[in-house]
């Protein structure tokens, strides 16, 4: 009896005891894999026109709207913003070279780029607009964007988007909010900081160890002065290693000002050869040292010219009280320049530089740096008016006016 009723237990042991564990990992794979298909994300193919381009980001999370009460830019709130008819964002132009930069609105609109009217947008029109012409015209690593038109942020779409290849099969994308993003740099990368702590540095080098130079070269009172003292040795020894120190900062604080002039997109050459590849901390530091050395090349120069004209009007005895003078103005010139500038440009949002806030005071500099020759030369000796303006034209005048060529 004990063994008929094992034999019937075992004849109704439930099926799936029999199933093999293979058979049952299969099973479960293929459970899990239809679970993971119906509560998948959904999932988007390329934007912009004929969907031609892979979104790389959607601004949609990063718009801001200006708060009056505030009078600051804030983050759009969907709840609070729906009658605001322009939105903004900041377009990273530096972390998305070759990139392009897609625009759409579905009623008509207008587009800005830095508080300034670029074009009309059409109605269901995508713009497209290449990052890396953007940043070669705003010579900016970051730029604020605009869009106005119709209330709401549903009427606004702005991505960043990446070409299709002609030749490539199209890509099925994740519309997912996971993204690459490189990481925040620190305060010492920008360059243009780092550039005011250097000549920082150098001013203070030379105050501390040429104390007596330093307070005669930053003197106003000595620069107005028309009794110049021949004997000094600062005068009579123009390319002691005393004056080749403060001839060399000088080129350093001329380079800054290049430099920063040409990052806020005005052009001091027009043949653009500055701040072209990405801002990268070495490399702007290479292309500054590369124009600290044309400008101190071209100060060396000017000495050689001096001498050369001096030489032909028989005016040696003044040479050196003129080089003084042009050395000792722009120190105070273009050191007071930098100064202003910086501060200007790190107090004033979003400051745009205008060709004649920069060119007006510079030909104003040398306008009176003409007249204060003049006088200076006057007061030393008596020459024939003639000869000391075609003195002064040859070394100040033509130089002046070949470079406004160049520069215009």
């Amino acid at each position: 009896m004990k063994e008929r009723k094992n034999e019937r237990v075992k004849t109704y042991r439930p099926s799936w005891v029999h199933i093999h564990p293979v058979s049952l990992f299969h099973s479960l794979v293929l459970s899990l894999f239809f679970v993971l298909s119906v509560t998948a994300q959904p999932r988007v193919t390329g934007i912009g026109p004929s969907g031609r381009y892979y979104p790389i980001h959607d601004f949609r999370d990063d718009f801001l709207v200006y708060d009056e009460g505030a009078r600051a830019y804030i983050p759009y709130v969907t709840e609070q913003h729906t009658d605001e008819t322009a939105l903004s964002a900041y377009i990273d132009l530096e972390s998305n070279r070759h990139y392009s930069l897609l625009i759409s609105t579905r009623r008509d609109g207008y587009l800005f780029i830095n508080a300034a009217l670029k074009r009309k947008l059409r109605a269901n029109e995508w713009q497209v607009l290449n990052i890396d012409s953007l940043f070669r015209v705003y010579r900016q690593p970051e730029i604020f964007l605009t869009i106005y038109g119709a209330p709401g942020l549903t009427d606004k779409q702005l991505y960043i988007g990446y070409p299709k290849s002609a030749s490539q099969k199209q890509v099925v994308l994740s519309d997912d909010n996971l993204s690459i993003r490189p990481r925040p740099r620190t305060l010492y990368d920008n360059f243009l900081s780092l550039g005011l702590v250097f000549l920082l540095a150098t001013h203070a080098f030379l105050f501390t160890f040429y104390q007596r130079a330093f307070q005669r070269y930053y003197s106003l009172g000595d620069l107005l002065s028309l009794r110049a003292q021949e004997e000094s040795f600062l005068i009579n020894r123009p390319l002691s290693s005393t004056n080749l120190l403060f001839t060399l900062n000088l080129s350093f604080v001329i380079a800054y000002l290049i430099v920063f002039v040409q990052s806020r997109n005005l052009d001091v050459f027009d043949s653009r050869a500055l701040l072209l590849g990405n801002q990268q901390f070495g490399w702007l530091a290479g292309e500054y040292f590369l124009v600290s050395g044309l400008v101190f090349a071209s100060l060396i120069s000017k000495y050689f010219l001096l001498e050369v004209i001096g030489g032909l009007y028989k005016l040696q005895d003044i040479i050196y009280v003129h080089y003084f003078k042009v050395l000792q103005s722009s120190l105070l010139f273009f050191t007071t320049c930098a100064f202003v500038l910086t501060i200007v440009a790190y107090n004033v949002h979003m400051i745009t530089l205008e060709p004649n806030m920069l060119l007006l005071p510079l030909v104003g500099f040398y306008i009176a740096r003409l007249m204060l020759l003049y006088f200076a030369i006057r007061s030393l000796e008596p020459i024939k008016n003639l000869y000391l303006f075609s003195y002064l034209c040859i070394v100040e005048l033509i130089p002046l006016i070949i470079g406004l060529r160049f520069a215009l």
